[in-house]
């Protein structure tokens, strides 16, 4: 059987911790690490209803999209809402994990996850990632047996690592050349005669964070008094992490029959779904973001899709887009606005299909189909029409 830990790790690795905004928080809530778990539930929400489901089926641990303690507590007493609902976790033997915008960035992630249900392949992320921040040393060593030094202080120091490689680097033959003044003690030639060296030029890359570990390794290992180095910024790539996700339909679509797709693939809530553009326009390219999207308007319209899916969209901001682009050419995408828990419960599926995957059936896993939207009444006015298809 499973340990609470070995799902928590099977869980980071998909969901990597480090990838969570600064402001959010991600991780075990509360549970022992030690202990075994058999069932595991997977929901959008940790409020009343999901932890009634987890109790009631036995489960030994909730995962959630959402965090339970997104903002700093002082205490978690059971007189308090949120409070309570850890007591009735920890009395009843159950832990509680969250996997927020770590699971948003992911690859894949909570928009891959949207992508699938509304039949999209995914292409990329809608607002990518840097890659991680790295520099490049470039060093000259002269040929012998200092060359093997340096490589091996450098390595030591961080630099030289790619994936899952280490010590990588490329070296060049070449010639050096200066000149020693007064005061100098240098190692190879004599003060005041120029001196020409067969040398290597040493290039490795190194996390920019350990820029200056590395420079003070080089000057250590290096048999110059003066070691001459190049240190280079490296542009940053892109990575397929991010937020968001851009794809294609199998076949062009109508909007309105786009809307209706979008509708069909997700959970029934009292919001629905809405749309705006012109009913009639072709749709092929989609971009699609899990949760509040609003922000990434923008980044919709620079991606040149013909449509754009989130949740939350303001008045305003969607006002102020389809005005700035309808009909059938429109330079801006049409808008799709679903609700909030919709759009990100096909993570809760995704979530618990990686989790069987590294964990075999050690582990049973359920998914909560419990809605947890907090919109639970709708209504339409009689003269309302929709477009004809």
């Amino acid at each position: 059987m499973a340990s609470l830990r070995d799902v928590v790790a099977a869980l980071e690795t998909a969901y990597p911790p480090g990838l969570a905004e600064s402001w959010d928080a991600v991780g075990l809530v509360c549970g022992d690490p030690d202990e075994p778990v058999s069932t595991v539930l997977f929901a959008v929400d940790p409020v009343v209803e999901t932890v009634d489901e987890a109790l009631q089926i036995g489960a030994d641990l909730l995962v959630t999209h959402h965090p339970l303690l997104l903002r700093g507590v002082h205490g978690v007493g059971a007189d308090t809402p949120k409070g309570a609902l850890l007591h009735r976790l920890i009395r009843g033997g159950a832990g509680l994990f969250t996997a927020h915008t770590n699971a948003d960035s992911a690859d894949p992630g909570v928009s891959d996850a949207l992508a699938d249900a509304i039949g999209i392949t995914v292409e990329g992320p809608l607002s990518p990632a840097p890659g991680p921040a790295l520099d490049k040393i470039v060093t000259f060593v002269p040929v012998g047996p200092a060359i093997g030094a340096v490589h091996e202080a450098l390595s030591a120091a961080g630099a030289g690592e790619i994936g899952d490689y280490s010590h990588c680097s490329f070296a060049t033959a070449g010639t050096g050349q200066f000149l020693p003044h007064a005061g100098a003690n240098p190692a190879i030639g004599q003060v005041g005669k120029l001196e020409r060296v067969a040398e290597t030029r040493l290039e490795m890359v190194l996390p920019r964070g350990r820029r200056r570990a590395v420079v003070e390794a080089l000057r250590a290992a290096h048999p110059y008094e003066e070691p001459a180095f190049d240190l280079l910024e490296m542009a940053a790539i892109p990575s397929s992490h991010g937020l968001g996700r851009i794809g294609s339909l199998p076949e062009p679509e109508s909007f309105a029959r786009f809307t209706d797709r979008v509708a069909a693939a997700l959970p029934a809530t009292a919001w629905g779904v809405r749309g705006a553009g012109d009913p009639e326009r072709e749709i092929r390219r989609v971009a699609v973001q899990g949760g509040a999207g609003d922000s990434a308007l923008g980044a919709a319209v620079a991606s040149g899709v013909d449509a754009y899916v989130t949740a939350d969209l303001r008045h305003h901001p969607a006002s102020e887009h389809v005005l700035a682009g309808t009909g059938p050419n429109a330079a801006t995408p049409a808008l799709v606005d679903v609700a909030h828990w919709a759009s990100e419960w096909p993570w809760c599926v995704q979530a618990s299909e990686v989790l069987t995957a590294a964990l075999g059936g050690s582990v049973e896993v359920r998914v909560s189909r419990t809605r947890t939207d907090p919109w639970t009444t709708a209504a339409t006015h009689p003269e309302t029409r929709r477009p004809p298809r």
